[in-house]
């Protein structure tokens, strides 16, 4: 049985007419002799009835303290009206199809709500539909845990729940559709000369995506590379190839750079809303284990790590910004804290310790008058904070450095 698992994002089923030109693409594969298993997220974006930020906002203006089994419960009705909506559609056009939520789905999750990790999936039920010839439409963003609640998976979910759903039915592909051609350089909005890259090997595009490239969820990209499935990033509303990510290197189509014998970098990624945080303590002061344990109790996520012996130096998203500056003021901690700060990545397969890399990134950077105020870097990244003001003209200096400009 040749499965093809079609993952739809909130602007690609927004609307019928959307919703049509969905149909057809999933009609399209069931013509071609495969077994479509459609995974669709809310309808739209914040602002719009059924999106999901809409009915986040809607359970606060009752009660600002409701529980996150209770969110849950309620922003899951967003992706259910979907596959109502797109499963009816398709009848429409004459094919049969059925709409299933995540837990009918055979999806099983832990009870962390808003944030759930799938501990199981059982593709029986699906696979029986499949064999009475029923195209299947299932809710992204969601399972239910093992005492029957219900739970969703967090940001990015629908990528999650369909490269999950890829595994356990052993699909041929995982199409993630989206409105732009395929994976690309960099941001189109920040840099006009981005182009679609044809291919990408997984930890690529999983640093890409943890760099604030948002075609594709890390989730999604990690479930993929431990089970070998193939992901492709397409765009709804044309026929262009896009991008196959998968476990082969990616060689790219644009100029070598000068004195390599391969384009060393693939992309640049940038992540924005980050603060970064000084602070002066002691190696051996026992206030630091204290603090590492308060910040992994109030879930403040922190990156771009440099611990030294008498400073630590890191970056936290900046909705977190109060949360940490009452901790540190707890502890009588002294701290600078540096608001409206970015991250700019360029992602390359194994660039860590190549000679020159960081020197021509450093100095592009320096030459454009761009104060890098911290880095860090992997055997695929590097990254440099620099102030949020400047990211634009950063994306484009060293999307250009890198020859990565068509």
């Amino acid at each position: 049985m040749d499965i093809v698992v079609q993952k739809f994002g909130g602007t690609s089923v927004a609307t019928n007419d959307l919703r049509v030109k969905v149909a057809n693409k999933v009609i399209k594969t069931k013509l071609a002799g495969k077994f479509p298993v459609v995974v669709v997220s809310a309808i739209g974006r914040s602002g719009d009835p059924y999106a999901t930020d809409t009915l986040l906002g809607l359970s606060h203006e009752i009660y600002p303290e409701i529980s996150s089994r209770e969110i849950d419960l309620l922003i899951s009705c967003g992706e259910t009206i979907s596959a109502v909506l797109m499963a009816n559609t398709i009848k429409s056009m004459g094919y049969d199809a059925v709409a299933m939520t995540g837990f009918q789905a055979g999806i099983t999750t832990n009870s962390n709500f808003g944030e759930a990790e799938v501990i199981n999936v059982e593709p029986s039920k699906i696979i029986n539909y499949l064999k009475e010839d029923k195209i299947i439409i299932i809710t992204g963003f969601q399972g239910i845990s093992n005492s029957g609640d219900i739970t969703t998976l967090g940001r990015g979910g629908s990528d999650t729940s369909a490269a999950i759903l890829g595994e356990a039915l052993n699909a041929e592909v995982v199409e993630i559709y989206t409105d732009v051609d395929g994976v690309m350089t960099a941001d189109p909005r920040l840099v006009s000369e981005a182009h679609v890259i044809d291919s990408l090997c997984y930890e690529e595009v999983y640093q890409m995506a943890r760099s604030g490239a948002k075609v594709i969820h890390p989730k999604a990209v990690e479930i993929a590379q431990r089970s070998n499935l193939t992901l492709k990033v397409k765009n709804t509303f044309n026929d262009s190839d896009g991008t196959i990510i998968n476990g082969q290197r990616s060689y790219f189509k644009a100029p070598k750079q000068k004195g390599y014998s391969e384009n060393l970098v693939t992309a640049v990624a940038n992540l924005n809303n980050i603060a970064q945080v000084v602070i002066d303590i002691p190696f051996n002061d026992q206030r630091n284990e204290s603090l590492l344990k308060e910040l992994t109790e109030k879930k403040i996520s922190i990156d771009m790590i440099n611990f030294f012996d008498d400073r630590k130096v890191f970056t936290i998203e900046e909705k977190n910004i109060i949360p940490i500056r009452n901790i540190l003021e707890a502890y009588n901690i002294e701290y600078i804290l540096t608001p409206n700060c970015s991250k700019v990545t360029i992602i390359g397969y194994k660039i860590h310790g190549v000679p020159g890399v960081m020197a021509r990134l450093v100095l592009a950077l320096s030459n454009g008058n761009i104060k890098i105020l911290q880095s860090s870097d992997s055997n695929t990244t590097i990254s440099c904070l620099i102030s949020s003001e400047d990211i634009v003209k950063a994306s484009k200096i060293l999307h250009q450095e890198f020859g990565l400009n068509k």
